[in-house]
């Protein structure tokens, strides 16, 4: 057992360690059972609702703070998250190409009438202009409306596509949906559709659509028409809408010689407010079996996906909707629970999960403006999504992961591989335990690699206080709260946070409760170049973990703390020539041209107020303390 653990099992110490959890992953990918598809750089993505853009964008002025999280996450993985730009209210949005300015505006030559008409409000060039800042190859799905349905329907959605194909150049157009969630469009509230709707109707518009946009839109551009996504839907449970039900009314078939479909698409929420059927609370979400409960039937769609060969995306996902909860979707035990669906959703062979962002959502990564008297912020649960960044670009898009059981419904556990080798082991500790608990249990975990004897784990740590804290989250050492722009500085030394395999690979690993830790072979995560093929695409079916494949390039990018470019040359190498105590001052400033992956991914495992100790390089100090709190308790 290395000396940390023999720390934190010592009895003198609130922390108690009343079980133990046994994990024996399999040394490579092969032998692993579950194991899923390769999963792509992008795979960790994120949504935002189209009337938001501007929120996370920011108009006359660039919302930095925005830009700056999504570069830091474009640096970790090697490329950037895929973004889906889609919701209830794209399919009330018209292109005008006269409207200028950072701004939707009410449409002045609206044509429906219904209570929310579908043409009720235009975007123009200032709605793309402002898309373009962010990071570089960003995968983007957008959607187009199908819900407009007047005598100049197909002219409206060309206009649109177009406009969107042409205004995109420095992020790379991935695909386009047609439509949200079209299994609601009959629903009282916004009331889409009249008569007879269901899903042979839905397949026979989006077929007229994706026709449309194929031959006087893609064609013309010299681009595939297997570029749309289908069918957006909030849930199948009941409708007609079902995968099996879209495929047997046509809509994967290729028509005169062409296919439309590029990939499936659906939404989840493990609980939306005013739907479910329960009151949600921290311990609920922290509940992984309940979580798998919910999405058990999703699964079904997933392996029906699987059998028909098209990708399967989850573009619209979140812990709590329409607009999260606080003191839930805001808090540490989101942050958790968002690590775990992301790994849990790849384990399923998913393609790519989108978390649903609005400016107004608890649910949201991150705060992008001024909103409930609370200036913009960094939520607990970015730092899941750099946590889950660094461990895919650890891979050098190669990455695939497989589950470990655990027999604790609170608990989950994943082995990674990196070029079909075990490379990290994902450990997440969901018990709850609050930041004013005095006694902060934890969980031994027993690892046995009998193969990699002598080696060492490097442990980079998820960590709060508890699972009810909102602010002072760190991953890997790592901190983004520090200023208003989301600066990425190195807060903690996690450089002395190691534990060596013993000659028969044996070795005990602790986490608290409400934390995870990624303990990762050979190096610490972050501390290597990061160099990725296919870098603007999502994974995609098989294990090629490239997608549809739009672009094919390779970049290399520094894994530090801060956000320099990437860079999509062929022939472009990360450096990582920075000494690590140059890094949390490089990333504080911004300038981080050079700065060291291994240096700035050095910090600590818990925060100093985390009421645990740990082996840090003050070994002696720490030991000393031992023994005096040991005299005096006994």
């Amino acid at each position: 057992m290395a000396i940390n653990s023999l720390l934190l099992t010592a009895s003198c110490f609130t922390i108690a360690h009343a079980v133990s959890i046994s994990l024996t992953p399999a040394a490579n990918a092969p032998a692993a059972s579950g194991i899923s598809q390769v999963v792509g750089p992008s795979f960790a993505g994120l949504g935002i609702e189209p009337s938001n853009l501007f929120s996370f964008t920011g108009g006359n002025t660039p919302n930095q703070l925005s830009i700056n999280l999504l570069q830091h996450l474009t640096n970790y993985s090697g490329a950037p998250p895929h973004l889906r730009l889609g919701g209830n209210t794209g399919d009330h949005m018209v292109w005008d190409a006269s409207h200028q300015g950072y701004s939707l505006a009410k449409n002045p030559n609206q044509e429906e009438t219904n209570p929310t008409p579908a043409d009720g409000t235009v975007f123009g060039p200032g709605y793309l202009e402002a898309l373009e800042r962010f990071p570089k190859g960003m995968p983007i799905t957008f959607q187009l409306n199908l819900a407009y349905d007047m005598g100049d329907r197909l002219e409206k959605i060309d206009e649109a596509a177009a406009a969107v194909i042409d205004g995109l150049n420095n992020t790379s157009l991935y695909s386009f949906e047609i439509g949200n969630e079209p299994d609601l469009y009959l629903e009282g509230w916004q009331q889409m559709r009249n008569g007879t709707w269901d899903g042979t109707t839905y397949t026979q518009q989006w077929l007229e659509r994706a026709e449309s946009v194929c031959n006087n839109v893609l064609k013309p551009r010299g681009k595939n028409c297997d570029f749309f996504e289908a069918a957006q839907t909030a849930s199948t449970i009941g409708t007609t809408f079902t995968l099996s039900d879209l495929a047997n009314a046509g809509i994967s078939d290729a028509i005169n010689g062409t296919t439309y479909l590029s990939s499936w698409n659906q939404h989840d929420y493990f609980y939306f407010v005013d739907v479910s059927t329960y009151d949600i609370t921290l311990n609920i979400m922290m509940d992984f079996d309940r979580t798998e409960d919910q999405f058990k039937y999703w699964t079904t769609e997933i392996a029906y996906a699987q059998s028909t060969g098209i990708p399967y995306n989850l573009r619209e996902m979140a812990n709590v909707g329409p607009i999260g909860l606080e003191n839930v979707s805001n808090t540490f035990g989101a942050a958790l629970w968002f690590l775990n669906f992301y790994c849990y959703g790849a384990t399923l062979n998913i393609s790519s999960v989108e978390m649903h962002m609005t400016d107004n959502s608890y649910a949201s990564p991150w705060q992008p403006i001024f909103m409930n008297g609370e200036a913009a912020n960094v939520r607990p649960s970015y730092y899941a999504l750099a946590a889950m960044a660094q461990l895919l670009g650890s891979g050098n898009g190669t990455t695939r992961l497989a589950p470990l059981a655990t027999q604790n419904s609170y608990v989950r556990a994943y082995a990674a591989y990196s070029n079909d080798d075990l490379s990290s082991l994902v450990i997440i500790n969901a018990q709850q335990v609050n930041a004013s608990a005095a006694d902060k249990g934890g969980i031994d975990f027993d690892i046995s690699l009998p193969s990699l004897g002598g080696q060492t784990l490097y442990l980079s740590y998820l960590s709060a206080d508890g699972a009810d804290t909102i602010h002072n989250v760190t991953w890997n050492g790592l901190s983004f709260e520090g200023d208003s722009v989301g600066s990425a500085s190195t807060v903690q030394d996690q450089s002395g946070q190691t534990v060596v395999l013993d000659s028969n690979g044996a070795a005990t690993i602790t986490v608290r409760d409400s934390q995870a830790i990624i303990a990762n072979l050979g190096a610490r995560l972050g501390s290597l170049p990061v160099e990725v093929a296919n870098s603007t695409s999502s994974s995609g079916s098989g294990t090629s973990g490239s997608g549809s494949g739009r672009t094919s390039h390779k970049s290399s990018a520094s894994t530090s703390g801060a956000a320099p470019t990437v860079s999509t040359s062929a022939s472009a190498t990360a450096s990582a020539t920075t000494p690590a105590g140059d890094v949390q001052a490089a990333a504080a400033s911004g300038s981080v041209a050079s700065a060291s992956a291994s240096a700035s991914a050095s910090g600590t495992a818990h925060s100093s107020s985390s009421k645990t100790i740990m082996l840090t390089d003050k070994t002696i100090f720490t030991v000393v303390l031992v023994a005096l709190v040991c005299i005096f308790t006994f």
